[in-house]
Parts: C-alpha cells; structure tokens; sequence
C-alpha cells in the first residue's frame, strides 16, 4: 500500500533535475512517481512549473489545474497558474489566478507585483498601482515592484512620482539597467534632458551592447540640438543593431536636421526595407523630400503613410501643407479637416486649416479651437498655435481687440520657445561689417575658380517684402529654376562668422570664398534640372552679400524693399515654422533687427556700387511689366511673356506667401497695417523715419 506522500529523498532529486535544467528527466520522474502518488498536488506543481520552462504552456496549464482540483488553496500553484496565463496572453485568467493566490496568502508580495504587472497590460492602471504598491508594503526592498510601479505612474503621467519610483529601484539594486533606462524615458518626457543623459548613459555603462540605450541617448542629443552628438548615438545603435530600424529612422531624423538630406532619406530608405509597414518613416522621408523640393514625391510618401495608418492625423497635416505649396487648397483643406476630425485638439492642423479659408461667425472650428484653449494643462507649444489660430480668426471677424490680445500673447510665447536675445543678431551684423571692412582688397581681387554652368540669383531682403513674389516672377521664365528658401549659405557662412580665428585684420582667405563657391555650386547641381539660372530666395542671404559678390562674380543680387511698416507689421503677425527668425515676435526686437537690416544694405550699396539691383514691392505691383522688364533685364535674360503671368506658374512655392503668389498681382497689400494703425503705435512711431 502506497503512501500518501513520495518520500522527500524522491522529492528532493525530482527538484535537483529541475534545478540542473534536465527538464525532461524531471518530467520522467514526476511521471513515474504519480503513479505511485496520483493524489499529490505537488507533482503537478513540479511538472507544470518543467512543462512552462521548456514552452509548453498549454500542459503546464493541464498540470496546474490537477494541482489545484486536489488542493484549491495551493497559493504556490495559484500563482504559477496566473504566471502561465500571462504568458500565454489570457490576461483575465491571469488576475483570476493571482487573486486567489492572494486570497490565501494576502501578504505574497510576488503575487501582488505579477497582479499589477497583468493589470497594466489590461489598462488598468489604478488598480496596478494599488497592486505595485500592496507588494512594496509587504517588501520595500523589493526593486522589480517599485520598477514597475515608476511604469504605471509614468503611464498616467505622474511623472514625478514615476521618477520616485525608479529612484528606489536604483537605490535597491545600483546595477539595474533596466531602472536606469525608464528613469532616462521619464526625465527626457519632464523635459530634464541633461540628467536624462546621465542616466542612458549609466544604462550603456551596465550594459555596453545595449542598441537601444544609445538610440535613447541619441534622441535626448537631438532634443539638447547637439545633434552630431546624436548622430554618433544613432551610429553606435546601429553598428550593435544593424536591422534596428527605429534607429535607422531616428539617424535619419537627426540628419535631416543637420540638412543632409540625401544621407537621411538613405536612412528612411534602409528602415523601410527592414520594417516596410513603418508608417513614421514614410512621414518622415515625405518631410525630406518636401525639403529636397520634391513635393509629388513627398505626396506619395505621405500617402503610403496614410495607406498603412488611416488615422495618422501628422501625416495629413503635411500632406495639407505640400498641397497648399503646390497650390491645391481645397486638397489641403481636406486633409486638415480630416487630421482634426481623427484629433480634436490637434492643434497645428487648426492653425493650418486657418489659412485655407476666411472665418466667419458661428464656424464650429472657433469654439473648438476655444475649448481647447481651456484646457489647463495645455503645453506651451499648443497655446503658441492656439493664439495665433485665434489671432486670424478675429482678424477674419474684424474683432481688433481679440485679434491683438492673441498676437502678442502667441508672439510672447514664440519668442519664449526660441529665448531669442537681439544682442546675437547685434553681434553677427557687426562681425560681418568689420570682416569686410578692413580689407577692401578682398571684394577687389578675382578669385581664381572654375566657370560654372549655374548661374545663380539671389533675391533677398526682409521676410515679407515681396521676395516669393519676385522669385515667382524670375521663376515663370523659360530659362529659369525656383529653387526657393535655401539655407545652404547660411549653413556655409554662419560658422565663419561664429568662428573667432576669422576674426583678425587680415579679413578673410580666398580659400574661404573658393570653398564657399564650390559647396553652394554643388548644392544647386544636386538638383538636376535643365535651367542654368537657379534662384534662391531667402530673404536673410542679405546678411551674406559680401560673401555672395566675392564668391560668386556671375551672381545676381535682387533686393526687395517695401514699406517699413508693411513689412514690419506682416513680420510681427506670421508665425514662421523656422527658428530662424526670432526677432518678428516682439516689438523691440522686430524694429532693432530691421534697422541693423537697413544699415547692413546701406554698408553692402556703398562697398559693392551697381552691384545691387533694387527694386521696390509698390512699384512692382503698380507697374507690373515695366518693372518685369526692368527686372529681367539685369538679370541677363530676354523676354518672356510668361513672367507677366506669374500667377499660373504650378511650381511649388513653399513660403508663407504660395496663396499670394498663385493670385494676379493686386495693389494694396502694403496698406494693410493701416487697418490696426490704432494698435500699432509703438511699430509706427519706431519706424517713422524709415
């Protein structure tokens, strides 16, 4: 007659098999030994616990259950039951399980840990809380419940109270890599970006293989604008990683940024053949080839976006925005309102639908944008769009008092964002002037370059003087390329300017010009079109003029003027999507930056006679072809009827100004400020003398 239970020496050896990792021994031994001792729940719990280590989950399950049919209120049993569940993905049985366990044992602090662990997969995440914080009650050295209770916290946006938590993991346990890296994700999401750093790196300290630390690593890099930091973060990520297609992508973010365009699109390209269905990456390559000047391309990207996510509301807002710079509004009316439907309180694509149409009382959108506004929690970033959204809603009404309290509190915060100062913009104009100043016989000598094909026009000015127009003009001209905006002289100039070696009174070496001359050439080949005169159009280049004329003996410079105060006051309502131009957000600083502007043009005249070409917006837009004739005739062109009918040119104008120039020309414009002369005081008094 059999005993009731095996002997412990049996016991004992069934659990050494285990131990040793002889998974299948120790089911051959349980086997045997039910035979003898069928009613022994705890042969069961051995093979189910052997049957979950070796994968096979669903006999696991079978064995836990003979358990537990014997001894219902085996709290061990209960427990590796509710552990099978979880894996096997049954996360309703799992808490059922865990719960019973708990129910015979309230103070198995495991239990409660796993019950959370489970609950946050559901979504409940109060209830993991309550569970994470049961289980560090019962063991405050318990480091996996207090990590996991940083995760639900970070999941309900108690980011502080996330970064406790995973403090007093880090404290418990000072090697736990895994700590280290959620405290990294939750200080970058609190905006504490340097100690952020700190703690990815400690992750990659722990552990030195560890492609997703320094892919971490690299986005803080980026969001700190230390972006060949970041670039170095991506590489290192990928060299651990190769098919890691999120760093892929995010390399490709971060060289966007340095605008290496061709090289990031080569990173989009490699993530997608490695994750073909990433929709971000198709975003993101469609932002890159709207950068390139690729607009049907980047349409195409936008839209595969769209093909694997329907209800990607940042893919439809910049798809709206190439369709407005290809001059299909009502597509990209669409596109906003469908990024606003899928995401009430997307602020960006509310701005943006703004400029697709003239308000009028009663529309929906303006008390939606108004309730948004409420909210209390609302990012700056938000509120920023949100103002100046509403500033062109009671612009449209003709609301005065509700347009400037919006303006100048969305301004506010834009300048805010930038922490623009005058003093750098102060400081640049007076490098430039005294780097061309002490040595005339630089503008004097010819440099000996190579003849280039590409001849290129610079039209140049402030922002919002005229110059998308004119480039529209130039560009409508059989022999001519709009390339637009380009910041590639600023990115080949800026860094002499901020590099103190240049500085002395030797002034500056003809290789500087020559490699100058030769990157901006190269730049322009890059886009591969049949026109030989290539325009670029940022307004900014006039800070570069002496460079320009050195470098570029074949080059022709158009500059815009318009009235001071037209230009000044439609600077001081626009929110620019770039950076560059923080100074038109407030008062002071718009009118201080336009007078170094004019002081600039005046060094620039009086340095480099006739070589200016200036024409005024007024007179363009009262004498159109007097003025179209007087223009392409410097610029060494014949006539073409087609530069009068600028307006049907298809090109793709991505400015502030693409609905403007798609119009007939109109006469006025510089006469709007006048409508809010009242409010505008302290603009016009400033700019009286101009």
């Amino acid at each position: 007659m059999t005993t009731v239970s095996p002997p412990q020496t049996e016991i004992n050896s069934v659990i050494a098999l285990y131990s040793n990792g002889q998974m299948q021994e120790a089911l051959d031994a349980v086997d045997t030994l039910t035979k003898d001792y069928p009613n022994e729940p705890l042969l069961y719990n051995i093979s189910g616990v052997c049957y979950k280590a070796i994968g096979q989950l669903d006999a696991a399950v079978k064995s836990f259950k003979k358990a537990l049919a014997i001894k219902p209120d085996y709290t061990e049993v209960n427990y590796n039951l509710g552990l099978t569940f979880q894996e096997l993905d049954q996360l309703e049985d799992a808490v059922k399980s865990y719960e019973k366990a708990l129910a015979f044992n309230p103070d198995y602090a495991e239990a409660h840990n796993n019950l959370g662990v489970t609950l946050k997969e559901l979504v409940q995440l109060d209830a993991a809380v309550k569970s994470y914080e049961k289980a560090v009650a019962l063991k405050p050295d318990f480091a996996d419940a207090h990590n996991n209770l940083g995760n639900a916290f970070k999941e309900l946006g108690q980011l502080d109270d996330a970064v406790k938590s995973y403090k007093k993991a880090i404290s418990l346990t000072p090697d736990n890599a895994e700590a280290y890296s959620n405290l990294g994700l939750t200080l970058q999401k609190l905006g504490q970006l340097d100690d952020a750093v700190k703690s990815y790196k400690k992750v990659i300290s722990l552990t030195p293989d560890n492609a997703e630390a320094y892919s971490n690593l690299g986005i803080v890099f980026q969001e700190l604008g230390q972006l060949d930091a970041a670039v170095k973060s991506f590489e290192k990520a990928l060299a651990l990683k190769p098919d890691f297609a999120d760093a892929h992508n995010n390399l490709g973010n971060a060289l966007k940024e340095l605008n290496q365009l061709d090289a990031a699109i080569e990173c989009y390209e490699e993530a997608i053949a490695i994750k073909p269905d990433f929709a971000e990456v198709y975003y993101n390559l469609g932002n890159a080839l709207r950068a390139l000047g690729q607009p049907d391309a980047a349409v195409k990207r936008f839209e595969h976006a769209l093909a694997i996510k329907a209800d990607y509301p940042g893919a439809l807002n910049n798809l709206g925005i190439v369709f407005m710079e290809l001059g299909q509004k009502d597509d990209a009316f669409k596109c906003y309102e469908k990024a606003i439907t899928i995401k009430p309180d997307y602020v960006e694509a509310h701005l943006h639908l703004g400029t697709t149409k003239k308000y009028i009382a009663n529309d929906p959108q303006i008390a939606q944008m108004q309730s948004i506004l409420s909210i209390s929690d609302l990012s700056q970033s938000d509120r920023k769009h949100l103002c100046y959204a509403l500033a062109k809603v009671n612009e449209d009404l003709g609301k005065q008092d509700e347009l400037f309290k919006f303006l100048h509190e969305g301004n506010r915060l834009r300048k805010q964002e930038l922490n623009y100062s005058l003093d750098m913009d102060q400081i640049t104009h007076s490098i430039v002037k005294k780097l061309f100043s002490p040595s005339p016989s630089i503008v004097e000598k010819s440099l000996s370059y190579k003849t280039s094909t590409i001849r290129p026009v610079f039209i140049l000015g402030m922002p919002r003087s005229g110059t998308s127009l004119v480039e529209q003009i130039i560009s409508s001209h059989h022999a001519v390329f709009g390339a637009g905006e380009l910041g590639t002289l600023n990115e080949l100039i800026f860094p002499i300017v901020k590099d103190p070696s240049t500085h002395g009174t030797n002034g500056l070496s003809e290789e500087t010009f020559l490699s100058i001359r030769q990157r901006y050439l190269d730049s322009l080949s890059r886009f591969n079109v049949p026109e030989n005169v290539i325009t670029d159009k940022m307004p900014l280049n006039f800070r570069w003029i002496g460079f320009i004329l050195t470098a570029f003996s074949e080059a022709k410079i158009v500059h815009l003027k318009r009235d001071a105060r037209a230009t000044c006051w439609s600077n001081y309502k626009h929110h620019f999507d770039s950076k560059g131009n923080g100074w038109a957000y407030n008062i002071h600083d718009l009118v201080g930056f336009y007078e170094l502007y004019i002081d600039l043009m005046a060094f620039w005249h009086q340095l480099f006679p006739n070589k200016i070409y200036d024409i005024c917006y007024e007179d363009l837009t009262t004498n159109q072809e007097e003025e179209t004739r007087k223009l392409l005739e410097y610029c060494e062109l014949d006539w073409d009827e087609n530069c009068l009918n600028f307006h049907t040119n298809n090109r793709v104008v991505a400015t502030a100004s693409a609905s403007q120039v798609r119009q007939k020309m109109y006469q006025g414009s510089s006469e709007a400020w006048k409508k809010h002369e009242a409010y505008l005081q302290p603009l016009i008094k400033a700019l009286s003398s101009y």
